[in-house]
C-alpha cells in the first residue's frame, strides 16, 4: 500500500525500480528485528566489562570486589548469547549496529540499573528460570522498546522501519515468553516460504498495472462521493482488495477484507474503514452474483 502510495506522489511508473525498492525495504525487517534482539546480548556484554573494571579498581570497595552476577548469569540473556542461530545471523547480515553505536547500549543499560524491576530482581542473588525469563520480558517491554534514544537511532537508520519496530518488537517480546529451559531459540524467517514472498511482488504488480480496471469496480458504487474526494490511501486499499478479490483465489474473502480494514484504522481517516467496508461488502455481494470470484480451496468463500 505505502509502495503504491509512494509511485503515485512521485508519478512514477518505473514498476521494477518500485519493485525492488519494496523487497528491499520488506528484507531490511529482517536487520531490525535482530538489531533489536542483539540489544540483550550487548547490554549482557556491557555488564560483564563494568563488573569486571569495577572489581579492579585500585580502591574496589567490597562490593564491587564481590558484585551481585545475577544479571549477567540471567540464563536467557545467557542463552541468546549462546545461540547458534542468532549468531549465525547476525554475522551473515552483518549486524554490528552496537559495536559502532555503543553509546546507545549503554544508555539502555544504564536505564535497566536505575529501574525498579532491576532493583527488585538484584534484591537476591539467586537465579531462577522463570524469574530471569519474566525478567527479560520485562526489560525488554517496558525499558528496551519503547526507548526514545533508540527509536529515534532506528528511525534515522532506516525511514521505512518506523512502521517496522512495533511488529518487530511484538514478535521478539512473543519469542521471549516462549523460551523454555530446554527449548531452542530460532530466529524467525522473513517469509513463510517462496510462496509467501512471490505474493508480495504480485500483489504490488497485479494491483498497479491494473489500476483502471480495478478503480471502475468501485466508481459507481460510492454515488455520494466524487472520485477525486476519496482519500488517496482509500483508493488504493480499495484497489488491493479487488485485486485480491478477482486474482488471488486462495485468499479467503474474509481474511482480505479484515486485513484492509485493519490498514485503513492504522492510515487513512477516522472514517475510511466504514466507507470501505461498505463498499467492499456490496462488491462481494455483485461479484459473487455474477460468478467474478472464484476461490480454490475448501472455506474460501
Amino acid at each position: 500500500m505505502q509502495s503504491i502510495y509512494a509511485m503515485h506522489q512521485k508519478n512514477s511508473e518505473e514498476l521494477e525500480k518500485e519493485e525492488k525498492f519494496l523487497l528491499q525495504s520488506i528484507d531490511n525487517i529482517q536487520d531490525l528485528y535482530l538489531i533489536m534482539l542483539s540489544t540483550l546480548t550487548e547490554i549482557r556484554k556491557k555488564e560483564i566489562v563494568f563488573l569486571e573494571a569495577s572489581s579492579k579498581k585500585h580502591l574496589a570497595t567490597a562490593e564491587e570486589k564481590n558484585p551481585n552476577y545475577k544479571f549477567i548469569n540471567n540464563a536467557v540473556l545467557q542463552h541468546l548469547e549462546d545461540n547458534n542461530s542468532l549468531s549465525i545471523a547476525l554475522e551473515k547480515r552483518k549486524i554490528n549496529n552496537w559495536s559502532l553505536n555503543d553509546d546507545y547500549i549503554l544508555i539502555l543499560l544504564n536505564d535497566i540499573k536505575q529501574s525498579d524491576l532491576y532493583a527488585k530482581y538484584m534484591s537476591t542473588r539467586q537465579n531462577t528460570f522463570e524469574e530471569d525469563k519474566q525478567f527479560v520480558i520485562d526489560v525488554f517491554t517496558d525499558l528496551i522498546a519503547p526507548n526514545e534514544k533508540l527509536y529515534e537511532y532506528l528511525e534515522d537508520n532506516k525511514l521505512t522501519w518506523t512502521d517496522d519496530i512495533p511488529v518487530v518488537n511484538t514478535q521478539i517480546q512473543k519469542q521471549l515468553k516462549q523460551v523454555s529451559e530446554k527449548g531452542e531459540f530460532r530466529v524467525v524467517k522473513l517469509y513463510k516460504d517462496e510462496e509467501d514472498k512471490e505474493f508480495v511482488g504480485n500483489l504490488f504488480r497485479k494491483t498497479v498495472l491494473n489500476e483502471i480496471e480495478l478503480a471502475k469496480e468501485y466508481i459507481d458504487k460510492t454515488p455520494n462521493w466524487d472520485a477525486d474526494r476519496i482519500a488517496e490511501i482509500d483508493t488504493i486499499i480499495l484497489k488491493m482488495a479487488i485485486c485480491e478479490f478477482l486474482k488471488f483465489p486462495s485468499i479467503p474473502i474474509k481474511v482480505t477484507i479484515n486485513e484492509y480494514l485493519e490498514i485503513a484504522k492504522e492510515y487513512s481517516t477516522p472514517k475510511s474503514s466504514i466507507f470501505i467496508n461498505g463498499i467492499l461488502d456490496n462488491l462481494v455481494k455483485e461479484f459473487q452474483t455474477e460468478d467474478k470470484i472464484k476461490k480454490a480451496g475448501r472455506g474460501l468463500l
